[in-house]
């Protein structure tokens, strides 16, 4: 179990190095160069010519589609995005090296970046890009989807990647849903029509795009609906309908259609528009650690302990990128916006960046969502376990609850806070948690505590220890936040003090 928990925080301490846009990038050129390769000894169906003329029509177009709409309509161009576009044009459309497979490659590049800002509501895109400039360019007569990727001797590279997104994202179960769906009807569909069961699901892994579109398409965020629930729904709705590959002349509904129908079903969901909001100042919490707050434009729906991706264009900007997703420590009614920060020694560019902007600055947020959040039973105990920074959803979970509790609830929340931080001088939020119920463990001294705190007796807690100060562990709801290497440590902590539902946040690469 040890070693489980270890190879687990060091993928995730690994892959939390690069923001999930980066990540995806970074996959995809690895997997474009894997394709070359392939061509070149003659194992793909398409030759290294056809494929760079493919590769570079798709991502200039892309990216400077993007450019010029961005300057038509005076709005800031993200490179990495229209890059990551352009890419997944490449293994979607069909590759080609003569001029009119190349002009239609060309369409659909260009319409994937006009989707962007002209299909799009309240400044935010409904449909996934490279997918609608596929779609726009096959309705147009200029070319023609081959989703290509899907490939024996792809396969692989491929696999290993969406496993790698799937891990990063904690989209495992949506993945679930989706594979299990589509898979288990293309089997029905060819073993309905003779082909052997076996050979049918050989078949479907090595023919059709479902780990390409698992991967590094349904899981893209701004398209997303930001609860589990709604995801699992998209992900049904999108399976069933490439899956039962319906065709209403003149249009077959290919996996691209059936992508931009899950789309259309998750931009009914949740927060529909983009966030503006307009910096407010920071404060430093700890050596480590300072919090910045903002005040929305319009206001924003979200519920206790979930999310937010903040974009920040700035220059000079390192591999973490321009966005950059955040626990909310606010309550929903405070009216304000804050964030908690860890800080490196240099912090990264963004938050660098982040931490210089000037009162009245305007940020954007791209998409609010999370499933870190309480269960709507008031009656239902909680125990919330913290590793410093990580303690940032929890403030704005316990700012909820005390605003209910003051709005007259007949029910108050029987809360206890495990709070673990590497030493004193990183105690932040001392006030805010002032009149919670906490159980602090810290090494050194952290001098006078709030009333109703209790100090631990150990650096970190002990299962023994736990369970003597939490003794109705068992029957509490556990959530737990913070590194990748909290979590693999406190996890089975919890487990042999007899807790059994943990629900965890991780905060990679904070």
């Amino acid at each position: 179990m040890v070693g489980r928990l270890n190879w687990v925080t060091r993928l995730d301490t690994f892959l939390g190095r690069a923001t999930m846009y980066r990540l995806v990038f970074i996959l995809l050129l690895i997997l474009s160069a894997y394709a070359f390769v392939l061509s070149a000894f003659g194992l793909l169906a398409f030759t290294p010519t056809e494929l760079g003329a493919t590769l570079a029509t798709a991502v200039i177009a892309s990216w400077g589609g993007t450019r010029v709409m961005a300057m038509m309509l005076r709005a800031r161009p993200h490179t990495e995005s229209s890059l990551i576009t352009g890419l997944l044009l490449f293994f979607v459309m069909f590759p080609s090296d003569e001029a009119s497979g190349v002009g239609g490659i060309a369409i659909a590049g260009l319409a994937a970046a006009a989707s962007k800002y002209l299909l799009a509501v309240r400044g935010r895109h409904i449909f996934n890009p490279a997918a609608f400039g596929a779609v726009a360019a096959t309705l147009l007569g200029f070319g023609a989807a081959a989703w290509w990727a899907a490939n024996p001797a792809m396969l692989p590279v491929v696999l290993l990647a969406t496993i790698l997104i799937l891990f990063r994202t904690r989209k495992f179960p949506m993945g679930a849903v989706f594979l299990a769906l589509a898979v288990g009807i293309l089997v029905a569909r060819l073993a309905a029509g003779g082909t052997d069961p076996i050979t049918a699901l050989q078949l479907v892994f090595v023919s059709y795009p479902l780990l390409f579109l698992l991967g590094f398409m349904l899981t893209e965020p701004l398209t997303l609906p930001p609860r589990q629930w709604q995801q699992l729904l998209v992900s049904a709705v999108v399976a069933v309908v490439l899956a039962l590959q319906i065709s209403i002349p003149p249009v077959f509904l290919g996996p691209e259609y059936a992508l931009l129908i899950g789309n259309a079903v998750a931009f009914t969901m949740g927060q529909r528009r983009r966030v503006r909001l307009r910096y407010e100042g920071s404060r430093q919490l700890t050596p480590t650690s300072a919090e910045v707050s903002f005040s929305p434009e319009s206001p924003v729906r979200f519920t206790a302990g979930q999310y937010m991706e903040l974009t920040l264009p700035h220059a000079r900007a390192d591999s973490r990128g321009l966005r950059r997703i955040f626990s909310i420590s606010s309550a929903p009614d405070d009216g304000t916006i804050r964030f908690g920060l860890r800080l490196s020694n240099p912090p990264s560019s963004f938050k660098a960046a982040l931490l210089s902007l000037r009162p009245g600055a305007s940020v954007e947020a791209t998409s609010v969502g999370g499933d870190f959040v309480l269960p709507k039973d008031p009656s239902v105990p909680l125990l919330l376990f913290a590793g410093g920074i990580g303690i940032t959803p929890f403030l704005s979970q316990l700012g909820s609850i005390a605003g209910n509790n003051t709005a007259g609830s007949n029910k108050r929340r029987d809360v206890v806070v495990v709070y673990v931080v590497s030493r004193p001088t990183e105690l932040g939020y001392v006030d805010e948690l002032s009149s919670a119920r906490v159980l602090l463990f810290c090494p050194g001294d952290p001098g006078p505590l709030p009333e109703g705190w209790t100090r631990g007796s150990t650096d970190f807690p002990t299962a023994e220890e736990l369970r003597s100060l939490v003794p109705d562990l068992g029957r509490r709801r556990v959530y737990l936040s913070g590194s990748p290497t909290t979590l693999a440590r406190a996890k089975p902590v919890i487990r042999s003090a007899g807790g059994k539902s943990i629900r965890t946040d991780a905060f990679l690469g904070y």
